[in-house]
């Protein structure tokens, strides 16, 4: 806990507009919603090509279309990289914060465990005392 928040808060509040638009991007195009609406716009843009009788936009092979999905892919792809680097860099940061916090752990562990062994010898030596001034008084 960094701050009565947890590492995921502290780092979600340490993000620049920049890293938050990146991932709201690649997780609206990385979704069925999205998919969904392309593909309802594509259906609409081709059969209004197809129908509509005066005037036709982007007539058949839709070289207006394919521009757009290509200005839209030419915008994407980098916001994406740009979300999973962001992502990887946050994955790297959180294992060496849980490798941090398992180490403190272990060593925590190895303390307790001597402290329990010590206290088992001095009980062991409080026995064997008590069983020496037994054998001596017989």
């Amino acid at each position: 806990m960094i701050h009565g928040k947890n590492w995921h808060e502290h780092h979600k509040d340490s993000l620049e507009f920049g890293h938050r638009l990146a991932d709201t991007v690649a997780q609206g195009m990385g979704s069925w919603r999205f998919i969904i609406w392309q593909t309802a716009i594509v259906a609409v843009w081709m059969i209004a090509n197809v129908v509509g009788f005066i005037y036709h936009w982007d007539v058949y092979p839709y070289i207006l279309l394919n521009l757009v999905f290509s200005t839209q892919a030419a915008y994407a792809a980098p916001i994406i990289m740009m979300s999973q680097n962001r992502q990887n860099e946050r994955d790297r940061a959180q294992a060496e914060a849980d490798f941090k916090t398992n180490r403190e752990a272990k060593q925590e562990i190895e303390e307790l465990l001597e402290k329990l062994n010590n206290i088992e010898i001095d009980k062991l030596d409080k026995i064997l005392a008590i069983l020496q001034k037994m054998d001596a008084a017989k």
